[in-house]
């Protein structure tokens, strides 16, 4: 009995957890949620010993959240917890009204409310979630942080990693004199990921074209600029609130790579550039820059190291998709690293992770990158400029570029001919008024029966807690009689009339056991 006090006491006082998380920004505090909710033991490490950030204060800390991540926080019952797209406006929101309101912008050409014809999103439902909302990075970290914690999720801050060690069964994490034991590590520490340059990973990409600025300064004569996002022959800037500045300056991104602080006299030569105008700043309170580099890890895991959000891609914040795909990163990899863990997963789920986000951020670096090919002051840029925005003055142009801005048509690629497959699961609302968002906030599959099929009932129930089995109506169905989705929403199989159960089954058993 002795010995096993002693055994317990130690264990106690140098636990192993299930995961360790580098990083508790949004994307690690996301995933370290869903590894929570199913179960697992999760420490994260940040290095910053303060939450808060004035880089995170509006508006440098406006994110726009896109329809992956609105579902996402909704299934998870955090969405209602968002205050701040109740208290603001959405910046394009001023710039008109009624059919000609903008929603959004492509490489700042901005597409109108009035032109998108929702009707070519056929799986969007009435009772769906918005397409688009505002949210506060420090607001949202507060959110995923409460919500970890309430789950047992431990955080410590102010605590670097400064090396780590893996073999076959764990992974020791160094900071200082201090260790830490977990049988996995997740990096989600950022564009400059330590745990991604240690952990031997391949990153690899374009170098960027420019240098961005977002300053927050007092201007003595703001009238000298134009209102709006403006192209000029050499750049773009943009005046979003009284003494906010964004700046595009097209250096090759060598002012950001010299790591030097920004100064008033140099941002001030820099804006006269940019705008051609000797608009005086008075004074700067605050900066930062940043670039369009766009690289991507070659592999997001590497033995008992998974990489996810900005450590696994980087690019341009044009159109504000990094939060989303990271976010998304941490919905797809959480469910599945559980499972791993718990000794409850089907061959190859946990590759799944990189070969299903890996293709769409290539799309999200290669969208960014048109982006700034287009931005680009040079002649012919500004010829594609100009076609590029004919385009999205007409309705599909409009709807193609907000459904992919909006993330509505995002879709994995199963090997399924059923068009659902691979798509987040439409917000169905049952006959008893429960709804999608409702029934996965436990974090679990489920098998939506809406013909309460006997056999498909038999057939769940093979599977254990695995999933859930749900069988009822819904108000509208979509001609669909079976749907069986995954943890982070995702539909993995679905049938519109009789279901073939063999079918039905291979699709459970490679995602269950």
């Amino acid at each position: 009995m002795k010995a096993t006090l002693e055994t317990n006491k130690s264990a106690q006082n140098n636990p192993i957890y299930d995961v360790i998380i580098s990083g508790a920004g949004p994307v690690g505090l996301l995933l370290a949620c869903e590894l929570a909710l199913a179960k697992c033991s999760v420490l994260v490490l940040e290095n910053a010993e303060n939450p808060r950030s004035p880089l995170k204060q509006l508006p440098f800390g406006i994110r726009g959240l896109s329809v992956p991540t609105i579902e996402a926080l909704d299934r998870r019952d955090l969405l209602k917890e968002l205050e701040i797209h109740k208290r603001l406006k959405s910046p394009h929101q001023n710039a008109g009204q009624g059919s000609r309101r903008q929603v959004g912008h492509f490489a700042g050409i901005p597409f109108h409310d009035g032109d998108i014809d929702r009707s070519q999103w056929t799986y969007r439902l009435p009772g769906s979630t918005d397409t688009s909302l505002i949210s506060e990075m420090e607001e949202l970290e507060t959110i995923l942080a409460r919500r970890a914690e309430s789950l047992g999720v431990e955080i410590k801050r102010g605590v670097a990693i400064t090396g780590f060690h893996q073999t076959g069964d764990g992974v020791t994490v160094q900071s200082g004199d201090q260790s830490f034991k977990g049988k996995w590590l997740a990096g989600c520490d950022g564009a400059r990921s330590f745990v991604r340059k240690a952990g031997g990973f391949e990153f690899v990409g374009t170098e960027p074209e420019f240098t961005g600025y977002t300053a927050k300064v007092d201007i003595a004569d703001p009238e000298k600029l134009r209102p709006g996002r403006n192209m000029t022959p050499t750049g773009m800037y943009l005046q979003s609130q009284p003494g906010y500045l964004v700046i595009q300056d097209f250096d090759g991104g060598a002012f950001h790579n010299s790591e030097k602080p920004v100064t008033l006299k140099h941002l001030r030569e820099v804006l006269h550039r940019v705008s051609d105008t000797d608009v005086t700043i008075s004074a700067l309170h605050i900066a930062t820059t940043w670039t369009d580099r766009a690289r991507q890890a070659t592999t997001y895991r590497n033995g008992r190291t998974l990489l996810a959000g900005d450590a696994a891609h980087i690019h341009s914040p044009l159109g504000g998709q990094g939060l989303n795909l990271g976010l998304g990163d941490a919905m797809n990899l959480g469910w599945k690293l559980a499972a791993t863990i718990q000794n409850k997963a089907p061959e190859g789920l946990l590759d799944s992770y990189y070969t299903e986000r890996y293709p769409i951020g290539e799309q999200v670096l290669d969208w960014s990158r048109a982006q700034v090919e287009i931005m680009n002051p040079a002649p012919a840029a500004r010829a594609l400029h100009a076609i590029v925005r004919d385009i999205m003055d007409t309705h599909d142009g409009a709807t193609y570029f907000a459904g992919r801005v909006w993330g509505i048509n995002m879709q994995y690629n199963l090997d399924s001919d059923h068009p659902l497959a691979g798509r987040s699961v439409p917000n169905f609302e049952l006959v008893d008024g429960t709804t999608i968002g409702r029934l996965m906030q436990d974090g679990r599959g489920v098998l939506l029966d809406f013909d309460r099929n006997e056999s498909i009932k038999a057939l769940a129930g093979e599977y254990g807690d695995q999933f859930k089995y749900v069988s009822r109506p819904a108000k509208e169905q979509l001609g669909l009689s079976v749907l069986l989705i995954r943890p982070d929403g995702i539909i993995a199989w679905a049938a519109n009339n009789d279901p073939d159960l063999s079918d039905l089954q291979k699709a459970a058993d490679r995602w269950f056991v």
